[in-house]
């Protein structure tokens, strides 16, 4: 008899049926297959992000704001079944392996057609995302063969999941007038399984397991904000040399990241899901607002780049035309200079916006998650207002990594608050 290498479950290999996990299972951590299944979602991230960012420069925000709502949904929510599915019934076995390479495989179909998602072209993107949701049933399937005390709630999810993939499919060949109330009808279904499978008791899903794989997804998520933090540096470098413009676009943007990573992880995620497995819908969909912003702030700081990048042809134009050189600040991306009509102030709201949406989000699941009496919400809004310093200061003519760095002053107060208090008052942020 061969046993799983974690948690000691008996495992698919010898033909014994692992009846799902232990719930209280010591030092539970994500797995190198989880980390593998975690990279092929690298990619569609990535790919919703960048065409977020083109769409904006190209004066489209609208529909790509669309096109970059729906991809970052479709991909976070495959994700999320898969990970909870996993938390609950992962064996190592190799038919486990192999479902889970069939997933990839649809994730890396799914990121091919995301920019097809941006001008309204589902066809390859319905195709990833349906082979990446039939692998989880078939896994379902699975798990309801081998833990007969949830075999309801185990064929509930592979029902239901498998007949909104039927809904996908037949809404590539409906009129153009239906797809889109019938895009969010499916969308609401496929929230709605979870909810009524689980009404037929509750999945052996791992408390503290399940917030390491949601912080995991989210530092990948904050990869996009390094890039586009590193591609904010590298236009200020490239363009304008060694200035004090790029030390202040490089500790603004690297600081911007810091502070949101440090704020999510004041979050007792997994004490707050162990002692109440009750919260965990509210915390587990509201995520996806965490995500998307940080997603949105990362695709915000590429058109920071592109900005900044434009002061080098502005200041090309003012030397063509008076044969002395710019001001620095046009150089650096003041309020008045443009790139292809996107101006600094636009950029950085953009960013702005993104950010203040990240932290409202985080103190809503906060709230709720632990309902602890720390007055999180009062400093949130705070914190939240002082966002607003950065676009202020580029209105008001300040040059665009002046507005960049005044970002982290809200994070900043955020973080300090809660870690000090928790020195202070431990009981004021306990969870209750």
């Amino acid at each position: 008899m061969s046993t799983h290498p974690i948690s000691g479950l008996t495992s698919h290999r010898t033909g014994r049926r692992a009846r799902g996990r232990d719930i209280h299972e010591q030092h539970r951590t994500a797995t190198p297959l989880e980390l593998l299944f975690d990279l092929s979602f690298v990619v569609a991230i990535a790919l919703a992000a960048s065409q977020l960012h083109h769409g904006v420069m190209e004066h489209h925000t609208g529909r790509a704001l669309v096109g970059f709502l729906i991809a970052f949904w479709a991909t976070w929510w495959a994700w999320m079944n898969y990970t909870w599915f996993a938390s609950a019934y992962d064996d190592d076995s190799a038919v486990f392996r192999l479902l889970t390479l069939l997933q990839m495989v649809g994730v890396l179909v799914f990121a091919t057609g995301v920019p097809g998602l941006f001008s309204g072209d589902f066809r390859v993107g319905v195709l990833g995302y349906v082979v990446m949701r039939l692998a989880l049933v078939v896994q379902w399937l699975l798990a309801a063969r081998g833990d007969p005390a949830r075999r309801t709630t185990c064929l509930r999810y592979a029902g239901g999941i498998a007949l909104v993939q039927l809904g996908w499919v037949a809404r590539l060949w409906l009129a153009p007038e239906w797809g889109w109330p019938v895009f969010v009808l499916l969308m609401a279904l496929e929230m709605a399984v979870p909810l009524w499978a689980e009404r037929a008791g509750g999945t052996p899903w791992h408390a503290h397991h399940i917030a390491e794989r949601y912080s995991l997804l989210l530092i990948i998520t904050l990869g996009e904000v390094v890039l586009g933090a590193t591609n904010a540096v590298a236009a200020m470098w490239q363009t304008f040399g060694w200035t004090l413009n790029l030390a202040l676009v490089g500790l603004g943007s690297t600081a911007l990241v810091f502070a949101l990573w440090w704020m999510y992880f004041l979050l007792p995620s997994g004490d707050a899901l162990h002692r109440h497995r009750e919260r965990s819908f509210g915390w587990g969909y509201g995520h996806v607002a965490i995500f998307v912003s940080a997603a949105a702030i990362g695709a915000g700081l590429e058109v920071v780049a592109d900005v900044l990048k434009a002061g080098k042809e502005a200041a090309e134009q003012a030397i063509s035309a008076t044969g002395q050189a710019a001001p620095v600040a046009t150089q650096a991306g003041h309020a008045t200079n443009a790139a292809h009509g996107v101006s600094p102030l636009y950029a950085i709201t953009m960013v702005a916006l993104a950010q203040a949406m990240f932290m409202v989000s985080l103190w809503a699941i906060y709230s709720r998650t632990t309902r602890a009496e720390a007055g999180q919400g009062l400093l949130t809004l705070a914190c939240a207002a002082c966002v607003a310093l950065g676009p202020l200061a580029v209105w008001l003519g300040a040059a665009l990594p002046w507005g960049l760095l005044l970002l982290s002053l809200g994070p900043a107060i955020a973080i300090v608050y809660n870690e000090r208090g928790r020195r202070h008052c431990t009981e004021a942020f306990a969870v209750r």
